[in-house]
C-alpha cells in the first residue's frame, strides 16, 4: 500500500521542482549574459553585421556585359532580392522556416514544439533562417556538444541583431547568397542556378527551386548528380511543403512532382569557358595593380583578395569575338596538326633533329612528375626508369582529351610535337583588345603566348624599315635592283640570304619588295636608313623586348610578343597613332565603388602620311604578294593589309592583318624552335598563321551586330599626300617626263 503524501511533502517537492527550473533558468540567463558580454568568444560587431564576411567570386566582365570567368576559392556570386525568383523564396520559407515573416530571429514557438511539428509531418529543423544565416556568416558548426550549446546561444543573439539591422528581404537574400550547394564549388543561389540548370536565379521554376532548396540540408545525399533518386524525393517533399503553405495549389504541386529533374548540368571550373589564357594573365595584372597602386579596403590597411572579395573586373574583351577567335583556331589548327603529323610520319626525330635528345631531357626535368620524384629523394636512374614505365595519361588532341596508357617519356615527345598557336585582335583606334587566345588548350599547356611569350618575328618586322624609309621621303614606287648585298660597319659584315625559288629577279619597286617579302631589297633599304632609326621606331611603336640596332633587325631577328607586334601594327591603321593595347577598363568592389580606372597611353609614333602610305604597301601583300590566299582561298575582297612572317628553318609562322577597324596578330610554332616543318611551303606564315586570321575575320564580318564593316577603307591624310603612289606618274617624274613637260617638248 502506497503512503499518501502529506500536504507539506507536496509543497516541499513542488519547491524542489521550482528550484530546479529556477536554477536552470538562472544558469541559462547567466550563460546568455556571459555570451552577450563575449566571455565565450567574440560576437559580430556592428560593422561586421553591416558588412558580413562571405567569400565571393570576383567576376571578369566582357565589353558586351557577359561574365566570361571568375576568380574564387568558393564559387559564389551575390544577387539582389529582385534577381531571385519568388519560387525560390517560397520554397525556402515553406521548407526551412514557415513562420519566418512572423518571428524576430528566434521562433520560440517553433523551438519548443519542434517535436510536435515532426510528429504531424511538418518536418523542420530547430533553427530559423536567420539563425542559419548567423551560422553561415559568422561561425562554423562545432561538433563538441558543450561548444555547440554555446554556439547555438550565440546564434540566437546574432540572429536578433541581424533582424534589427536587416529587413526580411535582405536576410533572405543574404542567406541565399551564402548557402552551400554541395560539390563543384557551388555557393549561393546564383552559382547553383547556373551549375545545375544553366539559368539565372530569377528564371527558376517551382520544381527547379524545390530541387535546389532541397539540397540545402544535405548537399551530399541530395545531390542530383550522385543521388538522383534522393534528390527527386527531396524535391517532391519541398513541393508538398509549398502546397501546404499555400504557395502552390495541390494540382500544381502534383504536376511538378511528375516532372523529371530536368538538369542542364554546367559545372564551372577555372579551366572552362572562353578566354582562359587571358583570364590568367589578367589575374596577375590586377593583383599587381592592387599592390603598385596601394589599393586597400575602406580601413586603409587590409588588401583586397581577388579570390574572396567579389570584385568586378571590366575588360575590353568582346565575348562573341573571343569565341570566333577560339573557333577559328580550333578549326584550322586541327588541320595544320594533321599536316604536321603526316609531314613527320616515318622520320626519326632523333636522327633528323640534332638537339632532340637534349630537348627531351630538359622537358623531362621541367615536368611535374620529375620534380615530385626528386622531392621524394629518387635518383636520376630511378626517375628515368619511371619515365620509361607505362602509366595512365590524359592527353590533349584536337578531337578531345583521351585517356591512354603511355610511357611518360613518350608523352613528352607527344607534347613536343604539338603545334602551339596564339592570336590577339584589337581596335586600333581605342587600343581595346577584343580577342585573346594565348594557346591551344589552357588545361594542358598553360603558358600564355600572347603577352608572356616572345618569339622571333621574321618578316613581320620588314614594315618597320620601310616606314623609316617612307618618313625619309622614299616612295613605294622607288625601284631597286633585287640583288645580293653586304652591309658593313656593324661588326661582322652581314649578307642576307634569299631563297632562289622566292626571289623576284630584276629591278622591282619597294611596294613589290614588301609584298613579295624580298630580303635583298629590304636590306638595301636598311643600308640607306641605318639601323638605329629603325630600332628607335620599333621601340616607339610599343615593342618592349630588346631590339639591338643591327642591320639584321630589318629581317626580324629580334624576339617580340604577339601583344607588342599587334599593337605596333595598329599605328599603321590609326593614322600613325600608337594606342597602348588595353584589356582592363576598371575594377570595382562588390558594392560598385570604383577602385581603379585604366587610361591607355597614346603616342604619335609616325606621321599621318607615312601611316597611310604603309597601309597602301601592306595592302599589296594581300593583293599581289605572300598574302594572296586571303583573296584566292578565303575570298575576302575588302580592304585588308598585312604581313606574313617566317623565321629561320620555319620555326615561327606569323601573320598580322590590318583593317580600318581591327588589327589582328597570329603566331604558330612548336614549343621548341628546333622542332618545325622542314619545308617552307608548309611552315611559312602564309600557311600556318594567315588562315586563322581569315577564318576569324569571315566570322566577324558575318555578324553585323559587331559593327566591323567590309565597305570601309583606310583614311587618307586630310592635308593630302606629298608622296606619289601612282607608279606610272612616279616613273615619269624620275625621268623628267610629266604630262606638262611632254606638251612643252622639254
Amino acid at each position: 500500500m502506497k503512503a499518501k503524501l502529506s500536504q507539506q511533502d507536496i509543497k516541499r517537492y513542488n519547491w524542489y521542482i521550482w528550484r530546479f527550473f529556477i536554477a536552470c533558468f538562472a544558469i541559462f540567463a547567466v550563460i546568455l549574459f556571459l555570451i552577450a558580454f563575449q566571455v565565450f568568444g567574440p560576437l559580430p560587431s556592428f560593422r561586421e553585421l553591416e558588412n558580413p564576411k562571405s567569400d565571393q567570386a570576383s567576376e571578369v566582365i566582357s565589353s558586351d556585359k557577359q561574365v566570361i570567368g571568375k576568380y574564387y576559392i568558393k564559387n559564389r556570386t551575390s544577387v539582389t532580392y529582385k534577381q531571385i525568383s519568388p519560387n525560390v523564396i517560397n520554397a525556402l520559407v515553406a521548407t526551412e522556416d514557415a513562420r519566418f515573416f512572423e518571428h524576430s530571429g528566434i521562433d520560440f514557438q517553433r523551438t519548443f514544439t519542434i517535436v510536435l511539428y515532426n510528429l504531424v509531418g511538418k518536418k523542420q529543423g530547430g533553427s530559423t533562417i536567420t539563425q542559419q544565416l548567423a551560422l553561415n556568416l559568422f561561425s562554423e558548426r562545432s561538433h563538441n556538444p558543450f561548444k555547440r550549446v554555446v554556439q547555438k546561444l550565440q546564434e540566437w543573439i546574432t540572429a536578433v541583431k541581424l533582424e534589427r539591422n536587416y529587413t526580411k528581404e535582405e536576410i533572405l537574400t543574404l542567406y541565399l547568397n551564402t548557402v552551400d550547394f554541395g560539390a563543384y564549388n557551388t555557393f549561393g543561389i546564383s552559382s547553383a542556378s547556373r551549375t545545375y540548370f544553366n539559368v539565372t536565379p530569377d528564371k527558376l521554376t517551382p520544381d527547379q527551386a524545390a530541387l535546389l532548396i532541397g539540397m540545402i540540408n544535405g548537399p551530399g545525399i541530395y545531390s542530383p548528380i550522385n543521388h538522383p533518386d534522393n534528390a527527386l524525393n527531396r524535391r517532391n517533399f519541398v513541393l508538398r511543403r509549398m502546397a501546404e503553405e499555400n504557395y502552390l495549389s495541390a494540382g500544381q504541386a502534383e504536376e511538378f512532382k511528375g516532372k523529371p529533374l530536368g538538369l542542364k548540368f554546367n559545372p564551372i571550373d577555372h579551366n572552362d569557358g572562353i578566354a582562359t589564357y587571358f583570364r590568367a594573365v589578367l589575374k596577375k595584372e590586377v593583383q599587381k595593380i592592387m599592390v603598385d597602386k596601394a589599393i586597400f579596403k575602406p580601413d586603409g590597411v587590409t588588401p583586397y583578395d581577388l579570390d574572396r572579395d567579389g570584385l568586378k573586373i571590366y575588360t575590353t574583351i568582346n565575348a562573341t569575338m573571343q569565341q570566333y577567335a577560339e573557333d577559328a583556331q580550333k578549326e584550322y589548327m586541327r588541320n595544320l596538326q594533321a599536316q604536321f603529323n603526316a609531314h613527320w610520319k616515318g622520320i626519326s626525330l632523333w636522327k633528323t633533329i640534332p638537339t632532340f635528345k637534349s630537348l627531351l631531357d630538359k622537358g623531362m626535368k621541367r615536368s611535374d612528375r620529375y620534380i615530385a620524384a626528386k622531392q621524394l629523394g629518387k635518383s636520376d636512374e630511378e626517375i628515368r626508369e619511371e619515365f620509361n614505365t607505362p602509366a595512365k595519361m590524359n592527353l590533349f588532341t584536337w578531337r578531345g582529351d583521351i585517356d591512354t596508357l603511355m610511357k611518360p617519356i613518350d608523352s613528352i615527345v607527344y607534347c613536343k610535337m604539338m603545334l602551339r598557336n596564339a592570336m590577339m585582335s584589337m581596335d586600333p583606334t581605342t587600343g581595346y583588345i577584343k580577342a585573346w587566345v594565348g594557346g591551344t588548350n589552357f588545361e594542358h599547356f598553360k603558358y600564355d603566348q600572347v603577352k608572356m611569350g616572345t618569339r622571333q618575328v621574321g618578316s613581320t618586322a620588314k614594315p618597320f624599315t620601310y616606314t623609316v624609309a617612307v618618313e625619309n621621303g622614299f616612295s613605294p614606287c622607288m625601284q631597286v635592283p633585287n640583288e645580293p648585298i653586304t652591309i658593313t660597319g656593324y661588326g661582322t659584315p652581314w649578307s642576307p640570304r634569299s631563297s632562289p625559288s622566292e626571289t623576284v629577279p630584276g629591278v622591282i619597286t619597294l611596294r613589290t619588295a614588301l609584298a613579295r617579302s624580298q630580303n635583298w631589297v629590304t636590306a638595301y633599304v636598311m643600308n640607306e636608313v641605318k639601323p638605329q632609326p629603325v630600332a628607335d621606331l620599333i621601340k616607339k611603336m610599343g615593342i618592349t623586348s630588346p631590339v639591338p640596332p643591327y642591320p639584321s633587325i630589318c629581317l626580324g631577328t629580334f624576339d617580340a610578343s604577339v601583344f607588342d607586334m599587334t599593337g605596333a601594327y595598329s599605328a599603321f591603321a590609326n593614322q600613325g597613332v600608337w594606342t597602348e593595347p588595353t584589356y582592363l577598363l576598371r575594377i570595382e568592389d562588390k558594392n560598385g565603388n570604383v577602385l581603379y580606372n585604366n587610361s591607355p597611353r597614346v603616342v604619335q609614333a609616325i606621321n599621318e602620311q607615312t601611316a597611310y602610305v604603309m597601309t597602301y604597301m601592306l595592302k599589296a601583300v594581300i593583293d599581289e604578294g605572300t598574302g594572296w590566299r586571303m583573296r584566292g582561298t578565303y575570298k575576302l575582297m575588302n580592304p585588308i593589309g598585312g604581313k606574313t612572317g617566317t623565321t629561320n628553318d620555319n620555326s615561327d609562322g606569323w601573320f598580322i592583318g590590318i583593317t580600318p577597324q581591327l588589327v589582328t596578330g597570329v603566331w604558330t610554332g612548336c614549343e621548341d624552335r628546333d622542332i618545325h616543318f622542314r619545308s617552307t611551303r608548309l611552315g611559312e606564315g602564309a600557311n600556318t598563321a594567315l588562315p586563322i586570321f581569315a577564318l576569324y575575320m569571315k566570322r566577324v564580318y558575318a555578324n553585323p551586330e559587331l559593327g566591323i564593316k567590309k565597305n570601309v577603307d583606310f583614311v587618307p591624310p586630310k592635308s593630302g599626300l606629298s608622296i606619289t603612289l601612282d607608279c606610272n606618274a612616279y616613273s615619269q617624274q624620275q625621268t623628267g617626263q610629266t604630262e606638262v613637260e611632254k606638251k612643252l617638248d622639254f
